[in-house]
């Protein structure tokens, strides 16, 4: 069947790591911000295969051959197996034009010529098609019509071997076609699970974000409508404190206090669409005021904490006094999740004009499945960093060299 029964050259599997995206069709790429230009091959991978094709075709042109006759030309014959690696060097930018083009032109030369196939040759279809079917969509028309390329290159190689082709040559053609489309269905489900996953932890993501803005919206919601309540009760009172002639004074405390209920109104109206059944309205305010209850009930669920508070602790807004607690929160959270019972130590560090907050827990005797901050370990750290935005403060969290975890926070004043 073949002139050389030498292995396939290592070019399938490169292209199975190759990790640059690539056309959904077979027409160039159009050039825009982030694309390749469509007269460049897509990655080094490609230039790779195809120099792997070349220098395959040449030296087996080229080269003494003692298994199989010689083939007259065979310096065109080196030359045509240039112009194949020319054509797989663009394979992913084309793979169904490439791969019929190549079957169609082979095709022909065996019904015109009485020289056996090339090893490289076969290969190289092998590649194409490995190809076509990693790239284009299995119900897509161009899947059939490359199987019918495919087979007719095959069934044309095996009619014009060297001798009667016989079961066993039927039979190696057969499995290297079907280990090189299976390879390329694989690559091609592999690829698309990858993309899925990647868009799902992205929304997941989102909605994590949107859940925590949320709840962020919530929480404000009854310390800014308390603080108008304030506002407008006090303008009341001056309003009535007014003398009998300041009736312009008296218009315009009025003009304020009315604004101010119809704030409430609004205010009461649009977040409270954001309130769910779970919400508790009834619940003492968080703050770090209420930090000793908080690590009451953490050492009570088997986290060895202690609090640190550094510095001369200054009057905080309520919305940041809320954020700063809350962070330390879910910090200590995150710590009982993925270190389980072990030691963790909170610092509050009350400076000039920042306040500043380390949640650092130690490494568990027995390492648990996944860490903080982990793919996979849930969206605790996003919740933390949109409550440090909001006050246009930072947030880290990194692993410590001794096998714990931190969680680093500066909010300013």
């Amino acid at each position: 069947m073949l002139r050389r029964h030498s292995r396939p050259p290592a070019v399938a599997p490169d292209s199975i790591l190759a990790d640059t995206p690539t056309a959904p069709s077979d027409s160039s790429t159009s050039t825009g911000e982030g694309r390749i230009p469509a007269f460049l091959p897509s990655s080094s991978v490609d230039w790779l295969v195809a120099v792997v094709v070349a220098l395959f075709a040449v030296a087996e042109e080229l080269s003494e051959r003692g298994m199989a006759p010689q083939r007259e030309h065979a310096a065109w014959w080196a030359v045509a197996g240039l112009v194949a690696a020319a054509g797989v060097l663009y394979r992913r930018r084309a793979p169904f034009a490439v791969l019929v083009g190549y079957s169609a032109a082979n095709v022909a030369v065996f019904a015109v010529s009485a020289a056996p196939a090339g090893a490289w040759q076969f290969y190289t279809q092998l590649v194409l098609l490995f190809t076509l079917l990693s790239e284009v969509p299995i119900r897509s028309p161009k899947v059939a019509v490359g199987a019918v390329a495919t087979g007719a290159y095959v069934v044309a190689m095996l009619i014009n071997s060297t001798g009667s082709p016989g079961p066993g040559d039927f039979a190696v053609a057969l499995v290297m076609t079907a280990i090189a489309a299976g390879a390329g269905l694989a690559v091609r489900r592999h690829r698309v699970l990858a993309v899925q996953a990647a868009e799902r932890g992205e929304l997941l993501a989102r909605e994590a974000v949107a859940e925590e803005r949320a709840r962020l919206a919530r929480e404000l919601h009854d310390i800014v409508a308390h603080s108008v309540s304030v506002m407008t009760m006090q303008t009341g009172a001056v309003r009535l404190m007014l003398a009998p002639g300041q009736d312009r004074e008296r218009e315009t405390l009025t003009t304020v206090e009315e604004t101010g209920r119809a704030a409430l109104i609004e205010l009461r109206r649009m977040v409270g669409l954001l309130r769910t059944a779970d919400d508790d309205r009834l619940s003492p305010r968080a703050g770090l005021g209420r930090l000793d209850d908080l690590l009451d009930q953490v050492r009570a669920a088997g986290l060895d904490v202690t609090l640190d508070v550094r510095g001369e602790p200054a009057p905080l807004a309520a919305g940041l006094d809320l954020s700063a607690y809350r962070i330390v929160q879910e910090a200590l959270t995150n710590a009982l999740k993925h270190a389980g019972p072990t030691r963790a130590a909170v610092t509050i560090d009350h400076r000039p004009g920042e306040l500043r907050l380390s949640v650092a827990n130690e490494a568990p005797a027995h390492r648990p499945l996944s860490a903080p901050g982990a793919p996979g370990g849930g969206h605790g750290l996003i919740g933390m960093r949109e409550r440090a935005a909001l006050f246009d403060g930072t947030l880290t969290a990194a692993p410590l060299p001794s096998g714990g975890f931190e969680v680093r926070a500066v909010l300013p004043l």
